[in-house]
């Protein structure tokens, strides 16, 4: 019975299985794309916009977390900024009060985080719908506010001052290209890892609640305990995303938690494409280089941000990469015929 559930969600063939598909043209381009960024800023010597880079591929971190939640498992987080500062600040104690490496910060960050994901999704996801967005969002907010009067931990100010990290002997946080190389691949191994998730049958079953739940449990699947995980696996996605935070700018603040952060990275998500993964990541690359432009030019960058979501949440509301990977598909698919034809 069990199987019955699994296959009523699995496509007959999926995106993840087929030789170049949609998705992994775009999730290579993306990859692809980034490291000729790169190549061409630091040819350049053009440091602010490798570093404004590599703090979008950060927040892309979140947004995948978010997407997992979301797009995945019909979970809507508006207090993901909670695991995404927590990592930043654990991250940015541990390098400036123990270790300065950045395998030793971002182990502790990643098991914290899990632990406190632990925590609050026992809390959060035995409510529904609308009621579980209120109870991410008001731990978010109760944790920030604790952190924002804590003197301990710089209060409203934050921690400043956080050393930059030790990847390898001569290699530090604090050369651009080569961390960002480092971000880089942290966010394709997690961007690898949901992919592989997802063909999964544990991913199907998410899938699988996030379509009907009730069917799930009918069917004899805890759904709860499923959710859980995904909760748990998101927030440590989220916490290692914040780890990198203070290692590229130095501090941590509690705007960190605020839900502006979580409002952001839904944003990101919807624009971007929710439950394609590799959406997100476009729409936090685009959204972060309009905030830039814009914000060079105004102040009021926040305008034209919103006016941009809501034209694509009207003409698209399946964002930019669920429209664009069946178009590209049915490119894909025409091109394979008339080579089998040929």
């Amino acid at each position: 019975m069990h199987d019955t559930v699994l296959a009523s969600v699995a496509p007959p063939v999926s995106a993840g299985r087929r030789p170049w598909s949609a998705i992994r043209w775009l999730a290579t381009a993306f990859f692809a794309g980034a490291l000729v960024f790169a190549a061409a800023a630091l040819l350049m010597g053009d440091v602010f916009f490798l570093r404004l880079a590599t703090e979008a591929l950060i927040f892309g971190g979140l947004a995948l977390s978010v997407d997992l939640l979301l797009g995945r498992t019909g979970l809507l987080p508006l207090g993901q900024a909670l695991f995404f500062g927590l990592g930043a600040y654990v991250s940015a104690l541990v390098l400036k009060e123990w270790s300065a490496s950045f395998w030793i910060a971002l182990a502790v960050t990643l098991v914290v985080s899990a632990a406190v994901g632990l925590v609050g999704g026992v809390i959060a996801i035995r409510a529904k719908g609308v009621y579980f967005a209120l109870i991410s969002f008001g731990l978010a907010q109760v944790v920030s506010k604790v952190v924002y009067n804590t003197r301990e931990l710089g209060a409203s100010d934050g921690i400043i001052g956080v050393p930059g990290a030790v990847i390898f002997p001569g290699l530090t946080s604090a050369s651009p290209a080569g961390f960002f190389l480092v971000v880089l691949g942290f966010i394709a191994a997690v961007y690898l890892g949901l992919r592989y998730l997802m063909d999964t049958p544990l991913g199907r079953l998410l899938d699988a609640i996030r379509a009907n739940e009730h069917r799930v449990a009918f069917l004899g699947f805890d759904a709860w305990r499923y959710k859980l995980g995904a909760f748990v696996l998101a927030a440590a996605i989220a916490g290692g995303s914040g780890a990198l935070y203070p290692m590229l700018r130095g501090f941590v603040s509690p705007e960190l938690m605020f839900f502006q952060v979580s409002g952001n990275a839904i944003i990101n998500v919807i624009v971007g494409g929710t439950g394609t993964l590799i959406g997100p990541l476009y729409g936090t690359a685009l959204l972060t280089g309009l905030r830039s432009i814009v914000g060079s030019f105004t102040s009021h960058h926040h305008i034209v941000i919103g006016a941009l979501f809501v034209i694509v949440v009207i003409l698209m509301p399946r964002g930019l990469v669920g429209y664009g990977a069946p178009a590209l598909q049915r490119w894909l698919d025409a091109r394979r015929a008339a080579r089998e034809v040929a």
